[in-house]
């Protein structure tokens, strides 16, 4: 799959983000959706292989729009130069852990896990590790996970959560309010042909961390 269409695409973007830009070059978007979109159902259907909670999940619930919302933002530019996905059971609506597919120049992100969670599974993680620390620790420090993620990524708080006393052992994991973490890959992995082969390789170093995260939410 080509990506270096929608490379150039999203590049101009960012040089001529304006509404006149983007009309004149409305059938080049066009073309770059159809193309992420293939490639977005491409990861699904290897997921689904492995989970069929991902049975019947299209590229169209997982992919954002790419009219950004300015109403609230100093920012008012009107397009994000990104595409972008949530791909989880229930696509963009997931209350799941999920894996998210960032594709920019320059800042093309593999992620996954659960970013600001509500009171309620946040408390349920935490609750989680509290009981089971020692199971997302083996997650984390597992070699092959580690090929990729460097630990985990997120604000954290910079004291103990209401309920957990400064001293817990594992104080430092409890303290997060994202459980997330990200890969970074470069532009010219991107555009070397491997870009579907190794994003299939992390979104499976990915499933044994949001399961942990599925399971803590569920309980």
């Amino acid at each position: 799959m080509d990506i270096q269409p929608i490379f150039s695409f999203l590049e101009e973007l960012k040089e001529n983000n304006n509404k006149e830009w983007f009309t004149a070059n409305k059938k080049r978007f066009d073309v770059c959706r159809v193309t992420f979109a293939e490639l977005v159902d491409t990861f699904i259907a290897h997921l689904a292989k492995q989970d069929d909670a991902f049975e019947g999940l299209t590229a169209k619930e997982c992919i954002f729009r790419i009219y950004r919302d300015v109403r609230f933002s100093k920012d008012k530019t009107p397009y994000k130069t990104s595409f972008s996905a949530c791909i989880a059971p229930g696509g963009r609506k997931s209350t799941q852990a999920i894996r998210y597919f960032h594709l920019e120049p320059g800042n093309t992100i593999l992620a996954g896990g659960m970013y600001q969670p509500d009171a309620d599974r946040l408390k349920k993680i935490r609750q989680e590790i509290d009981y089971n620390a020692d199971r997302l620790k083996e997650v984390l420090e597992d070699r092959s996970f580690k090929e990729y993620f460097d630990g985990m990524n997120g604000d954290k708080l910079k004291r103990p959560p209401k309920g957990y006393d400064a001293e817990h052992p594992d104080v430092e994991l409890l303290k997060f309010k994202s459980y997330t973490v990200f890969y970074q890959l470069e532009d010219k992995a991107v555009l070397s042909g491997n870009l579907m082969k190794e994003t299939q390789e992390v979104f499976d170093r990915i499933a044994p961390f949001n399961a942990y995260l599925n399971e803590a939410i569920a309980g």
